[in-house]
Order: C-alpha cells, then sequence, then structure tokens
C-alpha cells in the first residue's frame, strides 16, 4: 500500500508545476473569499485561468493584453516623469538668466 501511494505522489510530482505568487494581502483575502463563496480554493481557481490561456480563450488573452497596456502606460508614464524632472534639471543648471 505505501509503495502505491509513493507511486501516485511520483507522478503527480512529475506532472504539475508548482507556481509562486506575490500578491498583496488585502487582495488575497478578497479572493479567498469569493473562492470560498462558490467552494473553490484559490489553486481551484488559478489552475483554471492557468488553462485558459494556455487553450487561447478569447476573455482571458483579452484580459492578458489589457493587462500589458496597463503595465506599459505605467512604464511611460514613470519615464515620463523621469525624464521631464532630468530636463527641468538642465535647464536650470543652464539657465543664461541665473547669477550661478
Amino acid at each position: 500500500m505505501k509503495k502505491q501511494i509513493d507511486t501516485q505522489r511520483l507522478i503527480s510530482f512529475e506532472t504539475k508545476k508548482s507556481v509562486h505568487i506575490n500578491i498583496p494581502r488585502e487582495t488575497h483575502g478578497l479572493v479567498r473569499a469569493q473562492c470560498f463563496k462558490y467552494s473553490l480554493t484559490m489553486q481551484d481557481v488559478f489552475e483554471e485561468l492557468a488553462q485558459m490561456i494556455a487553450a487561447e480563450d478569447p476573455d482571458a488573452l483579452e484580459m492578458m493584453s489589457n493587462l500589458a497596456m496597463k503595465k506599459r502606460d505605467a512604464s511611460i508614464k514613470r519615464l515620463s516623469a523621469s525624464d521631464a524632472e532630468s530636463i527641468f534639471n538642465i535647464i536650470e543648471d543652464n539657465n543664461p538668466l541665473s547669477d550661478g
């Protein structure tokens, strides 16, 4: 009996991949609460989402596309703020009207 259990664990280990993610504590609690409402585990939900992405489900891919645009826009905004700061510093350092 012990040998059969060990074999099942080995098969599961060979066919599954463990994924670790970090999400804000509040998000974790809210997602967990939603899972509880539907008698699901977070494992069930994330596994289904992964399968939807792998199967190229249009809703899942649209969510990924929206996330990619949101991430790109945030990067552009950060770069724009950084560039503006650099330009102002250059103008300030090379201002012919200043006493420096």
